[in-house]
């Protein structure tokens, strides 16, 4: 797979992961307040991944990619956050939850290798 369409297929699997958050927010319960502020928070972190990732992909330089990059790990991260309060404190069901966590950490995985590897180019 050359560069042109790795960034092709990270760009289709942070969408489907923007998406995926925002079915979960849909079928949260809203009349229950604690799930409506943690649903709207998590809303805003896991589709901003898709939002920085294509900004990373559009990146005019290495120290540009790297900070775009680093930022969708963050927000992946936070991502899970919200994810876990939903489960542990509001009562949202395992199964829904976690699919959506297991590709946030793949997701964040696969950032920061981007990074280490953009930042050892750079040193090079």
């Amino acid at each position: 797979m050359n560069t042109s369409e790795r960034k092709a297929e990270m760009r289709r699997r942070t969408k489907k992961f923007a998406g995926s958050i925002v079915r979960l927010f849909i079928a949260l319960n809203k009349r229950r307040e604690e799930q409506a502020v943690i649903g709207k928070q998590l809303l805003r972190s896991g589709t901003s991944v898709a939002a920085n990732y294509r900004e990373a992909s559009r990146a005019r330089s290495n120290v540009e990619f790297i900070s775009k990059i680093e930022q969708c790990a963050q927000e992946a991260d936070e991502s899970q956050l919200w994810l876990e309060l939903l489960h542990e404190d509001c009562g949202v069901a395992h199964e829904i939850v976690e699919p959506v966590w297991n590709e946030a950490e793949e997701l964040i995985s696969i950032f920061v290798t981007m990074s280490k590897r953009t930042k050892e180019k750079r040193e090079s």
